[in-house]
């Protein structure tokens, strides 16, 4: 049994919050506040410290921090980044605007620690949702990268990501 620290992140609005509650066995640590900028007309709420929720998979625990997306709050994110094992990329798959902002959260979180990432297509069931060629193209991913497609609010759904993320980590 081993322990491990992945990190979620994603462009504001890609489903993090939602994804780590989704996952979690244990009730979730929120930090969200009520939006005070030009965003409140797309949600109500957002992480402004992190999200911290905690599962058991095949004998292994894992630590799930998700971040906040707002550029704001950035200064968390290589905070949180320390120790991390790897880290999940959600991207809003019906959000095509937001698509170089999550190839520049690779970037960054690339940058702080050289550990194994995931980019992942949420909201893939939803209508408009890009293609995962799209979202490749968009993040600036090579034509052979895995992008698995999630819905962060389906605990099989994000399950399954955090099974692909645990045997990119184990490797």
């Amino acid at each position: 049994m081993s322990v491990y620290k992945i990190i979620v992140t994603g462009p504001f609005n890609s489903g993090k919050t939602e994804f780590v509650k989704s996952a979690s066995d244990i009730p979730v640590i929120l930090t969200e506040k009520n939006i005070t900028t030009e965003d409140r007309g797309i949600k109500a709420e957002t992480t402004v410290a992190m999200d911290f929720g905690r599962i058991t998979l095949n004998g292994d625990t894992i630590h799930l921090f998700g971040t906040p997306g707002q550029t704001r709050f950035n200064f968390m994110w290589e905070i949180l980044a320390k120790e991390m094992n790897g880290f999940i990329v959600l991207v809003d798959s019906t959000d095509k605007p937001s698509f170089p902002d999550a190839a520049e959260l690779i970037r960054q979180f690339s940058s702080f620690v050289d550990v194994p990432h995931l980019v992942v297509a949420n909201k893939s069931d939803l209508e408009g949702a890009a293609s995962v060629d799209e979202i490749r193209d968009g993040t600036r991913l090579s034509d052979d990268a895995n992008v698995p497609v999630c819905v962060a609010l389906e605990k099989d759904s994000v399950l399954n990501v955090l099974k692909q993320m645990l045997t990119l980590v184990k490797k």
